[in-house]
């Protein structure tokens, strides 16, 4: 397993290289002028250009991304001249409180479409068939902002029973009841769509895996249907689920952005769109690298869980 996460590495590391280029560069293209928005609109040319003195934008392009890239190897971020503070602290309240939303949101997917899929396929009913179908085709088609819209005037509009936004006064740990509550309308947007994800790919996979000779074998010796579903076909269908799981994880960092702006969440997809609705560029560069590499570790960590599961592409890999 350690040669294989060794393999993979350098591939890891050349995604994150060439990341960090393509988000300095791009926003280096964003119309606007970072010094000039930080001054405002009467500023005089001399204070413009002593913020862009300030900021390093006088200096040539590579000069400014080899700083850059140092100050991330190094870990010194710099600072936010727009919103404020040191961008270390920016990323670290931030970042606490998008893991919490992205965990619970996870933790909801996965449970909800393991029960869903393991139903639908050892309850072979059409009507649940049916029903199953027809919800993973609307979590699917409902963007999160009107998932988020919906839920926000049902349970805390029209039956106020949980917060309509923000965080725990107190802190997560606090009170774990009410944690929950500003919890849940949140977890449920975010982690719909890739619950629905989830149980199609699982679905199809416990279906693919009921028509091997293992199963027929198991049938014919009477071991029965549920019993075949829940122990023998989900093992094998597992490393699928991981594997699709893996790639919502993208997914979970995009709808981050518009979940957390809908229920004032303060992470960091609602940091990002402060960050570039202000062109703030040191922060904007430093939380889209980081969410390039949160997405490459998970699915590094998918891909060596799946190794893990199946010792084919370990072999496959050594040959």
């Amino acid at each position: 397993m350690t040669r294989y996460l060794i393999r993979r590495a350098p591939s890891a590391l050349l995604v994150l290289f060439v990341a960090s280029i393509l988000i300095f560069l791009v926003l280096r293209l964003v119309p606007g002028d970072p010094a000039t928005s930080l001054a405002g609109p009467d500023a005089t040319p001399e204070s413009v250009a002593a913020i862009r003195h300030q900021l390093g934008l006088d200096r040539a392009i590579p000069v400014q991304y080899l700083t850059w890239l140092g100050g991330i190897l190094t870990f010194d971020l710099g600072r936010s001249y727009v919103l404020g503070g040191d961008i270390a602290d920016l990323v670290r309240d931030g970042l606490f409180n998008t893991v919490v939303l992205a965990a619970s949101a996870l933790a909801f997917a996965v449970v909800l479409a393991l029960i869903v899929s393991i139903a639908s396929v050892a309850w072979p009913r059409r009507w649940l068939t049916a029903l199953v179908t027809a919800g993973n085709t609307v979590a699917v088609a409902l963007p999160p902002f009107v998932t988020g819209v919906l839920l926000t005037l049902v349970f805390a509009v029209a039956i106020p029973i949980l917060p309509a936004g923000g965080v725990p006064p107190d802190g997560f740990f606090a009170r774990p009841d009410i944690s929950v509550q500003y919890l849940l309308l949140p977890a449920i947007c975010l982690g719909l769509p890739v619950a629905a994800a989830l149980t199609r790919f699982l679905t199809e996979s416990l279906r693919t895996e009921l028509k091997q000779q293992y199963v027929l074998t198991a049938r014919a010796l009477g071991v029965p249907h549920r019993q075949i579903v829940t122990r023998s076909a989900l093992r094998n269908a597992l490393p699928t689920m991981l594997t699709a799981l893996g790639i919502q994880a993208g997914q979970l960092l995009g709808g981050a952005v518009l979940v957390e702006a809908i229920f004032a969440w303060p992470g960091i997809g609602q940091l990002i769109e402060q960050g570039i609705s202000r062109r703030d560029y040191p922060v904007v560069q430093v939380l889209l690298l980081l969410s390039v590499a949160i997405f490459v570790a998970v699915q590094l960590l998918t891909d060596v869980v799946h190794a893990y599961l199946d010792p084919r592409i370990r072999i496959g890999g050594r040959s």
